[in-house]
């Protein structure tokens, strides 16, 4: 006949497994067998009767079987569990009592009063002190998440280790004299891992500050840049206006008071300063349109262009025929597109200084045509009133 702990061993199995969801990885039959085999090390060291023994024996084999009902209070569901195994195995009430108080020992803020109550305590945190624990330390994280109890980077994850391990300790002599080294060599691996992270994690925030200074340096620079640009664009406008505006009181003046004058015969040698002067007058009028006036594009633009990163979405010229909701899909493209937003922004500063090239190329030879235009003009005047007037 297989005794109480063989039976308690086969339940414990059966149960888990049919009970037990797939999401707990750590808080599983394997967790639970070294806990189990953790209490036989200690109890090698102890003086106990064999009750004893069996009592946290039992206790090690149900002390986290109420993760199959919930992870909150899962040691009360421990209880109720094998409570009702024991009593229908007909187990002495007392010892059933003792079980149940080494399971309610396990919990969280709860302080073992009872040699027994320890053992199990610390077999149940003896995986502090294990060879490999970051292995164990990862399962229990990736438990952690499967079952909603947080998401932890690993620099938080390593902070929360250090605080379990800070605040733990170990009851039972032997645990004292064989599991403390290897804790505290966990401890030290824990926390030059967390350096470790913590300067990688400086690394990468400086490199993306450094790379957020960089873009915005560069946006900083475009800004600059562009207004510039336009300021250079509004005074070239400006000069040609001025221009515009004193050719028009030129012509205005030559129309009113020169020309009726020619008729007279007297008046014969203003014909050709007044037709040179006009003329150079009319040049300039017709520079100084072509300046300020404007050249828009067709307006449209297709996906291809987006997609094959052609069309520069900064400028009006190029959207302004095109329906909204057509321009907005293109200019999310484009944002969220940096290499692309980079391009267009270049091609837009480009184009205006191919614009202000021509402007200011236009401009002067404007004033160069104005200039010659007086001094001909002036020296046509002297010449033919020389000529005409005193002859010699």
């Amino acid at each position: 006949m297989d005794s109480i702990l063989q039976k308690a061993e086969n339940y414990v199995l059966d149960y888990l497994n049919n009970h037990l969801k797939s999401e707990y990885v750590y808080h599983n039959f394997h967790h639970t067998q070294f806990v189990v085999s953790k209490v036989n090390e200690l109890i090698q060291s102890e003086n106990l009767t064999e009750d004893e023994q069996e009592i946290v024996q039992l206790a090690a084999w149900f002390h986290d079987i109420g993760y199959t009902v919930d992870k909150a209070k899962h040691e009360d569901h421990s209880i109720t569990i094998v409570e009702k195994f024991l009593k229908k195995e007909g187990y002495d009430k007392e010892k059933l009592n003792e079980v149940i108080v080494c399971i309610n020992a396990t919990k969280l803020h709860e302080t073992p009063k009872i040699l027994l109550e320890e053992i199990l305590c610390d077999a149940d945190f003896s995986h502090l002190a294990s060879p490999n624990y970051m292995e164990i330390s990862n399962q229990l994280q990736t438990e952690f998440e499967n079952i909603g109890c947080g998401i932890y980077s690993k620099k938080e994850w390593l902070e929360e280790n250090i605080k379990v391990f800070n605040n733990h300790k170990y009851y039972t002599k032997y645990a004292h004299i064989n599991w403390n080294s290897i804790k505290n060599e966990n401890l030290i691996k824990l926390k030059k891992e967390l350096k470790k992270t913590l300067k990688k994690e400086d690394k990468v925030e400086k490199e993306k500050s450094k790379e957020n200074k960089s873009e915005k340096s560069a946006e900083t620079l475009f800004k600059i840049t562009s207004t510039n640009h336009l300021k250079l664009s509004y005074i070239a406008d400006r000069k040609a206006n001025i221009l515009l505006s004193v050719n028009a009181i030129i012509l205005s003046i030559s129309l009113s008071q020169l020309i009726p004058k020619l008729d007279n015969i007297d008046n014969a040698f203003l014909v050709y300063p007044t037709m040179i002067f006009v003329s150079f007058s009319v040049i300039s009028i017709i520079l100084s349109v072509i300046v300020t006036r404007p050249s828009v594009t067709s307006g449209k633009f297709t996906k291809e262009d987006i997609v094959n990163k052609k069309v520069n979405l900064l400028f009006f010229g190029n959207f302004h025929k095109m329906e909204l909701n057509e321009f907005e899909e293109g200019l999310k493209q484009m944002a969220n597109d940096k290499e692309y937003m980079f391009s267009a922004m270049t091609k837009d500063l480009y184009f205006l200084g191919k614009v202000l090239d021509r402007k200011y190329r236009l401009l002067r030879l404007n004033y160069t045509v104005f200039m010659i235009g007086i001094i001909v003009s002036v020296l046509a005047f002297a010449i033919s009133y020389k000529l005409l007037c005193h002859p010699i």
